[in-house]
């Protein structure tokens, strides 16, 4: 006979306990255990405690290798949820065994928790039981988490129809929700209180729109307002702003964009030529052909407009990015004029504009929302379909996968469908921003979301105050590396990789599910090294925190102040020069409820509602073994000097780039 002690750990936050009845079994490599019930003098498994029981066994049971939580009915009490964060067995001779759970427990269930080394499935070769044990866990998340298809052309997504068809694990917590929902509510009603949201008029005055951002005005949302007509802050955007990934460096111009060297010989000066500045590698271009073709919305009763713009840009000996030629359409022509910063004050100011309002459209329908949303929500899916608990990837992957289908489904249910918020404030509605994620997901590449390799095929590797390059490839590099000593760790060698069928199955699934089987996007539909497992774990990761966060965290900081990224356009381009004035320019930039209702949602989106978890924060210990626990330390201390490095560099800049501070940057696609 032993006596074995069971701790039983629960989650330390609101209603993470239960009135339920909670048994045991602890299964053995010799034998298992009777089911025994937990249950000490009064109210066991309280919010945050830790509680320990004595288990008689008449027989040594070997070592513990899988324990059963039964959670069933107790008395008169109703059926709750319970947290459960891990259980530990300390056997008769003093062996610990720990057993990571870290999640609800819902109704009435048995659930098995194997103990806390990660497993592969070659791992588990010589046991049967344990193998089986796999493929039941599988078999049942396959069945709680299916796949459908939202649009034709977008990666497929979990097949549900609103939140209240999630479970707990994956829903916002009582936290977030309660800080989303007030923070939203109260923007609302304060728009709603000053009239904003029902004036369907234009603006009088530019001045006025200042009146709108009142939820919050921040240093930069004040800088945005003062400076956003400077060719300098327009340049300065395409490196650091909201959608720090359009541009690219030119070598020749393209055939439909007709600029000649007399056009531009005012913004290049005297000691040099358009062609010398091609030659230097100082040119670069923002091109938006995938909107040519896009249908635009009808607001307020009118129809809005979409153009498909051509932006070149100077890099100056100062460092400083400035725009010189704007094409506002693909088709040159005498009706499709170049704009330069030579012409009148409001036709340049309008140029501008159009360009500034297709990047929101390119990066909330493709960057935001395509490469990172629902992108990661395929990834999310295929990680709870094939790899179970035990496994190493599947511990690594969790943390990362926070909160995302929660969010995801609000998006479906509050922006894109029938009525929402994209089809009352956008200019392609919903329709036009489904053809929009289509095109954006046919041209997609695997290096276009491999930062070193986007930043190197862009031919941006060198230009100077590129903020979000130089942190980027720092985070990458920690994401890196942490990343390599996981995986070398459970892989020996390329062989343990090929050989993991779990895994395989999981890289397929994304391949096809995700990104639809596309050969020609150089996505993998296999791994075959580590290598490969490495750069695509890395990818993943990267995206689904560092990238989301410079993509998302400034939208209402350079988004509040509506000229300077709009998200509609309510007269077409001008078809000739000198046709703009300050009072067309109101005319064609959104009415006041248009341009509340964007703001509001700006402010929503890139507001982190609370009980955030910054990247490389894991207070849950899924891992057991000491070296990942080393590796997640380091991992921990290299991005808390990368934020210390940031800090320090921003304390010089006029405009402070902190979006991918590792402090700002959410573990996963959350908000």
């Amino acid at each position: 006979m032993g006596v074995y002690k069971v701790r039983v750990a629960t989650g330390n936050f609101l209603l993470a306990g239960t009135f339920s009845s909670i048994s045991i079994t602890l299964v053995g490599t010799h034998e298992e255990s009777d089911k025994k019930p937990l249950d000490n003098y009064g109210k066991d498994f309280n919010p945050g405690a830790v509680e320990e029981f004595k288990l008689c066994c008449r027989r040594w049971l070997g070592d513990i290798i899988l324990v059963r939580l039964h959670k069933e009915p107790y008395s008169f009490y109703p059926s709750d949820n319970w947290y459960c964060s891990f259980v530990e067995v300390v056997s008769p001779h003093g062996q610990c065994y720990r057993f990571p759970c870290y999640q609800w427990i819902e109704g009435y269930r048995t659930l098995e928790l194997r103990e806390g080394k990660g497993q592969t499935v070659c791992d588990d070769a010589d046991s049967p039981w344990l193998l089986e044990q796999r493929q039941a866990e599988l078999k049942h998340r396959r069945e709680c988490y299916g796949w459908k298809e939202y649009a034709p052309g977008l990666p497929r997504c979990l097949a549900v129809e609103s939140i209240i068809e999630l479970d707990c694990n994956t829903m916002y917590s009582f936290t977030k929700s309660t800080n989303f929902l007030l923070r939203g509510g109260n923007a609302q009603v304060e728009l709603r209180l000053k009239g904003f949201l029902s004036c369907t008029n234009s603006w009088a005055k530019l001045d006025d729109i200042n009146k709108v951002f009142c939820f919050k005005k921040t240093p930069i949302t004040e800088y945005v307002r003062a400076h956003w007509r400077e060719d300098t802050f327009f340049g300065y955007q395409f490196l650091n702003g909201v959608h720090p990934v359009m541009i690219r460096r030119c070598t020749e111009l393209p055939c439909n964009f007709p600029v000649t060297p007399a056009m531009v010989a005012s913004s290049l000066g005297e000691s040099t030529s358009l062609q010398d500045e091609l030659e230097k590698g100082n040119i670069f271009l923002a091109d938006y052909q995938i909107l040519e073709g896009i249908p635009a919305n009808t607001i307020n009763g009118y129809q809005q407009y979409i153009a498909a713009p051509l932006c070149l840009l100077l890099l100056q000996p100062s460092g400083e990015l400035i725009p010189i030629a704007i094409q506002l359409s693909q088709c040159p022509g005498p009706d499709n004029p170049i704009f330069l910063p030579s012409d009148s004050e409001w036709d340049w100011t309008l140029a501008k504009t159009w360009v500034r309002y297709s990047e929101f459209l390119v990066h909330e329908a493709v960057s935001n929302l395509l490469l990172t949303h629902l992108i990661n929500e395929t990834f999310i899916l295929a990680t709870l379909r094939q790899l179970p608990l035990c496994h190493p990837l599947f511990k690594l992957l969790l943390p990362h996968t926070r909160y995302t289908l929660h969010v995801n489904i609000l998006a479906r249910t509050l922006l894109l469908r029938r009525g929402g918020h994209i089809e009352k404030g956008m200019g392609s509605g919903l329709e036009g921003t489904k053809v929009l994620m289509a095109k954006g997901m046919s041209c997609l590449t695997y290096a276009s979301l491999c930062f070193p390799d986007d930043i190197q095929e862009r031919g941006v590797d060198c230009i100077p105050n590129y903020y979000y390059r130089d942190d980027g490839l720092k985070i990458w590099s920690a994401i890196e590396s942490f990343v390599s000593g996981i995986v070398r760790y459970y892989y020996p060698s390329d062989a343990h990789v090929l050989a993991d069928c779990e895994l395989q199955a999981w890289a397929d699934e994304i391949f096809n599910q995700g990104f639809l089987g596309n050969e020609a996007s150089g996505f993998p539909s296999s791994l075959q090294s580590i290598p490969e497992l490495i750069k695509y774990l890395t990818m993943w990761i990267y995206c689904c925190s560092a990238r989301h966060a410079a993509l998302n965290n400034g939208q209402y900081d350079l988004g509040a102040w509506m000229p300077n990224f709009p998200a509609t356009l309510r007269n077409p381009p001008p078809q000739a020069k000198g046709t703009t004035s300050l009072e067309s320019y109101l005319d064609t930039i959104p009415e006041v409820n248009s341009t509340s209702l964007a703001i509001y949602i700006l402010w929503i989106l890139c507001c982190e509602p609370g009980d955030s978890r910054s990247l490389g924060t894991y207070p849950d210990e899924h891992f057991t073994e000491e070296e990942p626990k080393q590796l997640i330390a380091a991992f921990q201390g290299r991005l808390a000097q990368i934020s210390q490095e940031i800090q320090e560099r921003n304390k010089s800049l006029p405009i402070p780039y902190r979006y991918l501070d590792p402090h700002q940057i959410e573990n996963s696609t959350s908000i």
